[in-house]
């Protein structure tokens, strides 16, 4: 594999965030007077093995033309779904298969994904001619919970935190094989909530690569505060 071969990334952004109780979509909300997506976006443009974005946007997004991405040359909208499946593969099918055999699929929301976690899933995954995707391993002690109506949760029992593994993003795929394998899901009515669940039902291996645990998904209110320390710490690293 040509060391020097770009990749495409797809971002699915067509979600509302309902968690995150704010007034427009969460990949709208400023930090440092930028959007979350305007962040994400452009760090992964600046790496030099990245060629281009395809960002899945809602069909009824008000706010992307208003940004300052909305006439950057080296990104591709398309219409998002529903779901976030439902956007990747909308992002998977503007994707030139010849140009681009291998695809990255990374959350809107992660705006502090490292140049170095995503040079060392492309170098891993090319190299092993094996998708993959970023991961930190479980730490805390987990714990199965059993919940009733009208009740609190209560713990059913203790999981065995061995080779658990928290799932990140970005996602490295060859870009046929993932849009069989979600193309093959849809069809079969599973629940695909990752790049990498449908690669496992589609009976592909992938590769855990270990990552930074700053590259946090912003899902609640308190998140942007940590998110906007990561990016200040490593804007002056």
């Amino acid at each position: 594999m040509e060391q020097a071969q770009k990749i495409i990334v797809i971002v699915p952004a067509a979600g509302v965030g309902k968690r995150m109780q704010a007034n427009c979509p969460k990949q709208y909300l400023l930090i440092n007077n930028e959007s979350i997506l305007s962040h994400t976006v452009m760090r992964l443009l600046s790496h030099p093995r990245i060629a281009q974005v395809i960002l899945a946007l809602g069909e009824h997004d008000q706010y992307f033309n208003e940004s300052e991405l909305a006439h950057h040359n080296d990104i591709i909208r398309v219409k998002g779904g529903a779901e976030r499946v439902d956007s990747v593969l909308s992002g998977l099918q503007a994707v030139d298969r010849q140009k681009y055999p291998w695809v990255l699929v990374h959350d809107a929301a992660r705006p502090c994904v490292s140049h170095e976690d995503i040079d060392n899933l492309i170098n891993q995954c090319l190299s092993n001619n094996c998708g993959g995707i970023l991961a930190t391993p479980v730490r805390d002690t987990m714990k199965r919970g059993v919940s009733k109506i009208g009740a609190m949760n209560t713990i059913k029992n203790t999981v065995d935190r061995e080779q658990l593994w928290h799932a990140l993003t970005p996602q490295l795929y060859k870009t046929v094989e993932l849009t069989h394998a979600i193309e093959q899901a849809l069809v079969q009515g599973l629940i695909i909530t990752d790049e990498a669940s449908a690669m496992e039902h589609a009976n592909h291996k992938s590769l855990l690569v270990s990552a930074s645990s700053e590259n946090i998904k912003i899902t609640h209110p308190n998140d942007l505060a940590l998110a906007e320390f990561y990016l200040n710490k490593q804007a002056n690293s």
